[in-house]
């Protein structure tokens, strides 16, 4: 029975492990987002990481970002898609984190804030102190859409305001 046991726990370790640690590596695969060129180390609470069933993967600085890769590549089946814990910096499963949605504290690359956590607590004490609603990925993804054109608008007025201060 421990036999047994064993092998089954090192074919999970065999088989998870990797991958979990494939995706940790995301930030040397995609240094910067494709879509805005941010960093995404800097935005490391924030990025996503997507892996496509043919093998190949997307690194973006938010989840407005992804949408953006979502769209551009229809034809393209995400396998796995990880976020970045707002607390600790680390992946975890889109669908296992906990999402807080909207409250006080500005998004990246968004009006309405969208942050994954990887414990509930953690998403619990960011919620009292900002405010914001608990949501799952799903709901997350949907608002990331519905926010699209008043996010792009908000980038690129920004955009233009910056590029006005650096004229000589």
């Amino acid at each position: 029975m421990k036999k047994g046991l064993f092998w089954v726990i090192l074919l999970i370790v065999c088989f998870i492990v990797p991958e979990v640690t494939l995706a940790q590596d995301d930030i040397n695969k995609h240094a910067s987002c494709k879509y805005c060129g941010m960093n995404r180390t800097q935005f490391a609470h924030s990025r996503v990481f997507i892996e496509y069933e043919d093998g190949s993967t997307e690194g973006t600085c938010s989840i407005h970002c992804a949408a953006v890769d979502f769209a551009l590549n229809i034809d393209k089946i995400p396998k796995a898609i990880y976020v970045g814990d707002y607390n600790t910096k680390q992946l975890v499963e889109v669908e296992k984190a906990i999402w807080i949605i909207g409250g006080n504290k500005p998004g990246v690359m968004t009006k309405r804030a969208k942050w994954a956590f990887a414990k509930k607590e953690d998403a619990d004490k960011f919620k009292a102190e900002n405010g914001g609603e608990l949501g799952t990925f799903e709901q997350a993804i949907k608002m990331a859409y519905e926010d699209m054109y008043q996010d792009t608008k908000m980038i690129q007025e920004r955009r233009k305001m910056k590029k006005m201060q650096h004229k000589p």
